[in-house]
Parts: structure tokens; C-alpha cells; sequence
């Protein structure tokens, strides 16, 4: 009964949310499309040429959002769930967790690494907030430490995070990594949720 009223409250806030309504209008596969556009009209990340890497990136809304305003560039899709295909993207299924994944990812850069790093990644839900928290956390770490030695010159780093006991952690070790570091809330994220993104960019 309890799981029952659950899925009738999710279905309920689905319906009501106006980013699920709008992405269907404009193609993207979720609502969370709108998070990275809030994020790029911000920070003004994404440009032509660019090389991107999307980590967690099933179903694809940030991957078709980059694909769109990064022309001739190369995005690189990984995620351990099959994705449709998507123009101008390369896709690799695996966990990226694995050094096998993370040097096949490698292997698409060439000598001047990439400009940016978008991680989504989220651990399934266990429904003890604190415990999903630190698991989302440390693959925020993970990828911000792969990032570290393949981010090029003035590119980014942007993450999902939560606020929790892992927050301060993630965010002084970004400060170590990079030269600017940001903490962003969209719109476009729930009220109630406690996400939010982190945007780390290289200066030098």
C-alpha cells in the first residue's frame, strides 16, 4: 500500500512539474536538460569545437543539450545503462568507476585532453538520505580526480552534488584541483531536493 501511494505521488508531481511538461515540447529525454542550460547560460561553458565528456549520462538530456550548442566538437557519453543514439556523440556503456572504462575514455582525447567534465552520476537509492549522500559524493570525487590531469586550459568540471557531510569534503577538494570554484542551485532543481552542482573551472 505504502509503494502504491508513493508511485501515485510521483506520477501526481511528474504531471505537475512544468520542466517534465516543457522537455517533452522540445525533445529532451529528461527534465534535468534544464539544469545544464541554467548552468550554461550562467557560467557560459559550452562553445564551438569543444571536446566534453558526459559521465552518468543515461538517458541523454545533457548529452542532446551539448550536442546542440557544441558544433564540430566531440562529446563523449558514458553510462552503465544503454542510451538511444545521439547526433555527434560517442558512447561507451561501463562503469566508470573501472580503470578499464576511465582509460577508454582516454583513448578518445588527444594531446590537449578535454574542456569539459559533466558528472550526473547518482547512486540508487537506498531511501536513508545521509548513506545516499556520502555514495553520490564519492563518485563526485572519483570524477573530479580523473578530471584533474585531462581538463585542459580554462576548462570545466561540473558536477551533481548534495548537501550533506560529504559537501564541505568535495568542495575543498576542488578547491585543491582547480582555480575557481563554484556551488550553483537551478530552478530547474526541486525545492525539496538537496542538490546542487558544483562548477570548478582551470584558470591556467
Amino acid at each position: 500500500m505504502k509503494k502504491n501511494k508513493i508511485s501515485k505521488n510521483w506520477i501526481n508531481r511528474q504531471r505537475g512539474d512544468i520542466f517534465v511538461r516543457q522537455s517533452k515540447v522540445d525533445g529532451y529525454r529528461a527534465r534535468s536538460a534544464y539544469k545544464l542550460i541554467e548552468i550554461d547560460e550562467k557560467f557560459r561553458i559550452f562553445k564551438n569545437d569543444m571536446c566534453v565528456i558526459d559521465i552518468g549520462a543515461a538517458p541523454g538530456s545533457w548529452s542532446q543539450y551539448v550536442s546542440k550548442v557544441v558544433k564540430k566538437g566531440k562529446i563523449i557519453s558514458i553510462d552503465l545503462k544503454d542510451m538511444q543514439n545521439i547526433e555527434n556523440t560517442i558512447q561507451i556503456k561501463g562503469d566508470f568507476t573501472k580503470v578499464e572504462i576511465q582509460e577508454k575514455i582516454k583513448s578518445y582525447l588527444n594531446q590537449y585532453g578535454t574542456d569539459v567534465v559533466l558528472s550526473d552520476m547518482a547512486v540508487n537509492t537506498t531511501g536513508i538520505k545521509s548513506v545516499d549522500s556520502i555514495q553520490t559524493g564519492e563518485l563526485c570525487k572519483e570524477a573530479m580526480i580523473f578530471s584533474r590531469d585531462i581538463i585542459s586550459s580554462k576548462g570545466f568540471f561540473i558536477s551533481k552534488l548534495f548537501m550533506g557531510v560529504s559537501f564541505n569534503e568535495i568542495v575543498a577538494l576542488g578547491k585543491k584541483i582547480f582555480d575557481e570554484v563554484k556551488v550553483f542551485k537551478p530552478k530547474s532543481s526541486r525545492k525539496d531536493s538537496k542538490e546542487s552542482f558544483i562548477i570548478c573551472k582551470k584558470i591556467t
